[in-house]
């Protein structure tokens, strides 16, 4: 049975710990236009619609009969993006502590993350920033103890387990080790972030030479 909470005024959650069922739900939700906002999260789907219109009585069973008739589906989520990444001190500024705080040499730091299939949990605290799962446990360090103020767009960082992509340049305290050259915000499209919850994500490296002929191309 559905459990579905009330989180506000105009907010509902519905627990789905299962992942593939969760993002079936969230993208069956996101399909049928019927809600303000439809949210992944990293056990639950969250719903925002328009209180001065529809009652927390209405909407929760409007919620639940969306669910109850969604069937599973894949969709393009399932794909595989590659992301290339440029790991450097100049990109990665913790990138040289965090293999001497590990053990590791650069390049064994490099193997690891570049060796592993990853999926977007969730996108997070800033527009389009996506906490992506499955992070080694050699590679596990904890947030910077001082947050940056600017993070420049496309900063790659570690913490956690996961591994943080910044979408746009903003504030953040994650360690980085390099930055991608792909352009994970446009503007122009329909759907302006590259990234959404349930991707499959690979990290390539690539050189300081091919990261600046990338993104001048």
């Amino acid at each position: 049975m559905l459990s579905i909470e009330i989180c506000g005024d105009d907010t509902l959650s519905v627990t789905i710990k299962d992942p593939d069922r969760r993002r079936s739900a969230a993208a069956h939700l996101r399909e049928l236009d019927t809600w303000r906002e439809c949210v992944e999260g990293t056990q639950s789907v969250v719903v925002q619609f328009d209180a001065a219109t529809t009652s927390i009585d209405a909407a929760s069973e409007r919620l639940r009969q969306q669910l109850e008739s969604a069937t599973s589906q894949s969709t393009e989520l399932s794909s595989l993006i590659e992301i290339p990444v440029c790991y450097s001190g100049e990109f990665g500024p913790e990138l040289d502590s965090i293999c001497e705080m590990l053990g590791l040499a650069v390049d064994e730091l490099i193997e690891l993350h570049t060796s592993h299939e990853y999926r977007v949990d969730l996108l997070g605290f800033t527009p389009g920033f996506a906490y992506v799962g499955g992070l080694a446990n050699e590679l596990d360090v904890p947030r910077l103890t001082e947050p940056r103020q600017l993070v420049p767009a496309g900063s790659v960082g570690i913490a956690g387990g996961r591994t943080g992509l910044y979408a746009l340049a903003g504030p953040g305290g994650w360690p980085l080790i390099g930055r991608t050259p792909m352009s994970l915000f446009d503007a122009a499209e329909p759907q302006p972030f590259l990234l959404l919850a349930g991707m499959r994500v690979r990290f390539t490296a690539i050189d300081k030479k091919s990261y600046r002929r990338m993104v001048t191309k």
